[in-house]
C-alpha cells in the first residue's frame, strides 16, 4: 500500500530526470548556436528549469490533473539549426520574447488558435522534420570523424535501447559526459560551476522575428502543446488549453531576457505521470506533475556544471548526442508529414527546404520551407480546380 501511494512521487522524479537528462545538452548547444555565451546559456537552462518548475506546480494544484511542463525540444533543435540571427544573441532573446507573446495571444484569442489549426498538419510535421534532420545526421558524422569518442556513445544508446528503452538517451548523455571527462586534455573551467541568472536586453530584428520567433511558435504549438493535450486526453484528462497557453506564454516572455526560449506542455514525458506509471489512482496522478516541478528546481542548479562540461566537448560529439535524443521525434514528424497522399509533394518540399539551412533576407530556412510547401499545396489545388470543369 505504501508503495502504491509513493508511486506518483517516484513518477514525478523520473519524469524530471528523463526530461532533463535527455535534452539538456541540446538546450545548451541551441542557445550557444544563436549567440549565447557559456554564462548566458547556463542562465537559460537555469531559468527555463525554474519557470517549468513553477508552472508545473501551479497547474498541478490548480487543475488537480497531471499537467506536465517541459521546454520545447523541437524549439531547441530549431535554435541549433537556425544559428545566430543578424542581431546576435540580443535579437534571439527578442525572438524568444515574441514567441512567448504569441503563445500568450493564442491562449487569449480563439482566432489565432484557428489560424494555427488551419496550417495543414502534414506541412507542420514536415517543417519539424526538416529542422530535426540535420541534427539527427550528426551521430553518423561523428562516428566517421571522431570514432574514438562517438562510438562508445552510440553503442551505449543501442544497448540501452534494447534492454532499458526509457534510459537509452539519458545513458548516452551519461557516456558522453564520461568521454569528455576522460579526454586527454580537458579544458572545462574549474570555476563558475554554480549557475547564475544573466540578463540580456532584448532587441527586435525583423529577420529574427520572422525566421526564429514564428517557426519557434509554430513548432511549439504543433509538436508540443497540441500533442501534449492529445496525450493527456488519451488518459482521460482534459484541461483547458487556453489557461495553459497563457501561463506558458507568459512564463516564456518573462524568462526570455534570461534565456528562456519556450516552455510548453510536455508531450512524450507527459505519459510518465499521466499514465499507469503515475499511480493506480488517476485522481492522485497530479502529484507526480507537481513533484516533477520541484525536481526541475534541483536539476536547474546543475546548469553551470553542464555548461562547463559542454564547453570542453567537441561540438560534433554534443550534436551526436542530441541527434540520438531526437531520432524518435524525427520518426514521428516524418510519419505525420507523409501520412496523407494529398499533401505528400507539398510536405516533401517543406521538409527539404526547411532542412536546407538557407537564409534569405535574414530569415531562416524553416519559414521558407513552410511557405514553399503552402505554395506547392496551393498550386496543386488550383490545378485540381481547373481540371474539374474540363473533366465534367
Amino acid at each position: 500500500m505504501r508503495g502504491a501511494r509513493s508511486q506518483p512521487y517516484v513518477a514525478g522524479v523520473v519524469t524530471a530526470l528523463v526530461g532533463f537528462s535527455s535534452t539538456f545538452a541540446l538546450v545548451l548547444t541551441g542557445l550557444r548556436s544563436v549567440g549565447a555565451s557559456s554564462e548566458q546559456a547556463s542562465s537559460g537552462l537555469l531559468a527555463v528549469c525554474v519557470i517549468m518548475g513553477v508552472l508545473a506546480i501551479v497547474f498541478a494544484f490548480g487543475t488537480r490533473m497531471p499537467v506536465s511542463i517541459a521546454w520545447s525540444t523541437p524549439g531547441a533543435a530549431l535554435l541549433l539549426s537556425t544559428g545566430a540571427p543578424d542581431g546576435g544573441y540580443a535579437a534571439a532573446v527578442g525572438a524568444f520574447l515574441v514567441c512567448g507573446l504569441l503563445l500568450l495571444a493564442a491562449g487569449l484569442s480563439t482566432t489565432l488558435g484557428r489560424w494555427i489549426e488551419a496550417i495543414p498538419r502534414p506541412l507542420a510535421s514536415a517543417m519539424l522534420a526538416g529542422v530535426l534532420l540535420p541534427i539527427c545526421i550528426a551521430p553518423a558524422k561523428a562516428v566517421a570523424e571522431i570514432p574514438g569518442q562517438a562510438v562508445p556513445v552510440v553503442a551505449a544508446w543501442l544497448v540501452l535501447l534494447v534492454v532499458a528503452r526509457r534510459w537509452a538517451v539519458p545513458g548516452a548523455i551519461a557516456v558522453t559526459a564520461i568521454v569528455i571527462l576522460v579526454a586527454d586534455d580537458p579544458t572545462a573551467p574549474a570555476e563558475g560551476l554554480l549557475p547564475a541568472l544573466t540578463w540580456t536586453t532584448p532587441s527586435f530584428d525583423a529577420g529574427a522575428i520572422v525566421g526564429l520567433a514564428l517557426p519557434l511558435f509554430l513548432v511549439t504549438m504543433a509538436s508540443q502543446n497540441i500533442t501534449g493535450m492529445t496525450v493527456l486526453a488519451s488518459f482521460g484528462y482534459r484541461p483547458r488549453l487556453g489557461p495553459v497557453l497563457v501561463g506558458t506564454g507568459g512564463g516564456t516572455a518573462i524568462g526570455a531576457p534570461f534565456g528562456v526560449f519556450s516552455v510548453n506542455l510536455a508531450a512524450i514525458s507527459a505519459a510518465l505521470v499521466a499514465g499507469p506509471d503515475g499511480g493506480d489512482d488517476p485522481d492522485r496522478r497530479w502529484i507526480g506533475a507537481a513533484v516533477s516541478g520541484v525536481a526541475y528546481f534541483a536539476l536547474g542548479l546543475s546548469a553551470g556544471a553542464a555548461a562547463a562540461l559542454l564547453a570542453a566537448a567537441p561540438p560534433l560529439l554534443i550534436q551526436a548526442a542530441a541527434g540520438l535524443a531526437l531520432l524518435g521525434a524525427l520518426a514521428a514528424a516524418m510519419r505525420g508529414a507523409m501520412a496523407a497522399d494529398s499533401h505528400r509533394e507539398a510536405a516533401i518540399v517543406t521538409l527539404v527546404v526547411s532542412a536546407s539551412a538557407i537564409t534569405i533576407a535574414g530569415i531562416s530556412a524553416p519559414f521558407w520551407g513552410l511557405l514553399a510547401g503552402l505554395a506547392v499545396l496551393g498550386a496543386e489545388r488550383l490545378r485540381a480546380a481547373v481540371a474539374r470543369p474540363s473533366a465534367a
